[in-house]
C-alpha cells in the first residue's frame, strides 16, 4: 500500500504547486488592481458590438467565416503535433496522408480568403 502511495506522491506536489500559484494570482490581483470604475469599464459588450437589441438578433456572416477560419486552423495544429512526434514510426503513408489533409484544409483557407473573411472593415 505505502509503494501505491508514494506513485501518486508527483501528483499530488502537482497539484498542490498548481493550488498555490492559482491562489497567489487570484490574492495578487485583489490587491494589486486598481478599482477606478467608469461607464466604459462597466457597460456590457459581447462580440464586438454594444447590445441594443434582442439577444436574438441576427450576427453579422462574418463572424461565422471567422469561426469557420478558427476551426481549420485549430484542426490542423491539434493535428500537426502527434503528426509531427510520430514522422519516424509512420513513414510515407503517414507522409503523405498528413500531406492531403492538409490540402484539404487548404481548401478551406481559400474558400475563407475568397469569401472575405479576411477582410473586416
Amino acid at each position: 500500500m505505502q509503494n501505491l502511495l508514494m506513485d501518486y506522491l508527483p501528483v499530488i506536489i502537482f497539484i498542490g504547486i498548481a493550488l498555490v500559484i492559482g491562489i497567489a494570482l487570484l490574492a495578487s490581483a485583489m490587491i494589486i488592481a486598481v478599482r477606478k470604475p467608469d461607464a466604459a469599464k462597466v457597460s456590457t459588450y459581447e462580440c464586438g458590438f454594444d447590445p441594443f437589441d434582442d439577444a436574438r438578433m441576427k450576427f453579422d456572416v462574418r463572424f461565422y467565416l471567422v469561426a469557420i477560419l478558427f476551426v481549420i486552423f485549430d484542426l490542423e495544429v491539434a493535428f500537426l503535433f502527434p503528426w509531427a512526434i510520430t514522422l519516424k514510426d509512420i513513414g510515407v503513408f503517414g507522409f503523405w496522408s498528413m500531406m492531403a489533409f492538409l490540402g484539404i484544409l487548404t481548401v478551406g483557407f481559400v474558400y475563407e480568403w475568397r469569401k472575405g473573411a479576411l477582410e473586416w472593415d
